[in-house]
């Protein structure tokens, strides 16, 4: 079983250079997928179940896919729940079998944000599971605009947590569809010089591939979190198949067609911020 917690992947990412991926997850196919692209790589792997996958698809059915995948792996898996935003569904997802949970208070005053998070550190830390928080809001494509992070809150927000991951936002934008976000590389210099704690960035989707593989090796970014990028890809394959043979109506025929050219695009994320 190679099931591991976020910790134990960031920690050696960011010793060594890199970085691994948080891939969001929506079903078996895509889960499995992104296991195999972390094999064909050697690379570890993050399956993430945001709030989108949650409301289709119960936690407990969750941690035991992730877990079964885990289980036949060859690279470290981290089972995370994504955008947590109450205790009682961390705890659920800790009670479930998660490895890593990251709870989001990115809306809430700072003094509640470093409150609310670091009871649920206690709590996720004191079953073994690694936590992940953000500080300084990240925003949406067409939707809410980002806030960006202010350095001394997230010193005060690392200090006051003690999460094992801290998402910042820095120019990253959640379900952006084309890769021309501009990093303020500026701001992320200043949250590096008065933290330690490795950095996540949400949004990956939205980020060049060249800046990703810049701030993989030069910053202390050690996760990248990417949903909209490869599902996409999902959407354009599975069009393609339906295409193909119009009269096809086998779910498992259709949908078995989609991993390959998932896996192979999932491979060309890893690639970009891994040491492979």
């Amino acid at each position: 079983m190679t099931l591991a917690t976020l910790s134990e992947v960031l920690q050696p990412a960011l010793r060594d250079g890199h970085a691994v991926a948080g891939l969001v997850v929506l079903g078996w196919e895509d889960a499995r997928a992104y296991v195999a692209a972390a094999e064909a790589v050697g690379c570890p792997v993050i399956l993430q179940a945001g709030p989108g996958c949650r409301a289709h698809t119960p936690l407990p059915v969750l941690a035991a896919m992730f877990r079964h995948l885990a289980q036949g792996a060859t690279v470290p898996v981290v089972a995370h729940l994504d955008h947590g935003y109450s205790a009682e569904e961390c705890r659920e997802a800790v009670e479930c079998g998660f490895t890593s949970v990251m709870f989001d208070g990115s809306k809430l005053p700072l003094a509640e944000n470093i409150a609310q998070t670091a009871e649920i550190a206690r709590m996720a830390h004191a079953a073994g599971v690694s936590v992940e928080g953000e500080i300084g809001f990240v925003g949406y494509a067409a939707g809410a605009e980002s806030l960006g992070t202010d350095p001394a809150e997230a010193k005060a927000f690392a200090e006051g947590t003690g999460v094992d991951a801290m998402a910042v936002s820095v120019g990253n934008v959640h379900l952006q569809q084309d890769q021309s976000a501009s990093i303020d590389m500026d701001r992320l210099r200043a949250i590096e010089a008065v933290s330690a704690a490795p950095l996540v960035l949400h949004g990956s989707s939205g980020v060049p591939a060249e800046t990703r593989r810049m701030l993989a090796r030069e910053t202390r970014i050690c996760k990248f979190n990417i949903g909209t990028e490869l599902r996409q890809v999902f959407g354009r394959s599975l069009r393609a198949v339906l295409a193909a043979d119009p009269t096809e109506f086998d779910r498992n025929k259709i949908l078995s067609q989609i991993e390959a050219p998932l896996q192979a695009a999932t491979e060309v994320v890893l690639r970009q911020i891994s040491r492979a």
